[in-house]
């Protein structure tokens, strides 16, 4: 069995969806499924950063970039999940599909973007509950 038998990928924008495809698309072979998340950063009790209906409807077009890049070549399935914390709630929900290994290409940024975002790709390497897989962008 693969490492990239079921993976999960989190997909954070239109241009992350695209790249995030791009790098996987020499693996595909090696993939049984994709499990493409877009979480919805919930605000904990503050403001959310828009409405719910607006935030859902660019999920909508983010997870369709994946099916529509993936879904000849592979077994492609979409989910918005809802969380406080994205780190927690994509390895949640991975944990959830019995994923093989949660895959994602790091998105790019300075220090100080990565100071202020909480270094989520940092996250996801060192707070992993499974293999984590960090695709080289083009």
């Amino acid at each position: 069995m693969s490492l990239l038998t079921r993976i999960v990928m989190p997909v954070a924008t239109e241009a992350d969806a695209e790249q995030t495809c791009a790098a996987l698309e020499p693996h595909l072979d090696e993939v049984s499924s994709v499990l493409a998340v877009h979480v919805i950063e919930k605000g904990g009790g503050g403001i959310d950063k828009a409405p719910l209906a607006k935030r859902e409807e660019d999920a909508a077009e983010i997870l369709g970039i994946v099916e529509e890049t993936l879904g000849e070549n592979a077994d492609v399935e979409t989910k918005t999940a809802y969380g406080t914390d994205v780190v927690e709630t994509l390895f949640e929900t991975a944990e959830g599909a019995e994923a093989t290994a949660l895959v994602f290409v790091a998105r790019e940024g300075g220090r100080l973007v990565r100071l202020l975002s909480g270094d989520t790709s940092m996250r996801l390497v060192t707070e992993g509950t499974m293999p984590v897989v960090a695709l080289p962008s083009r």
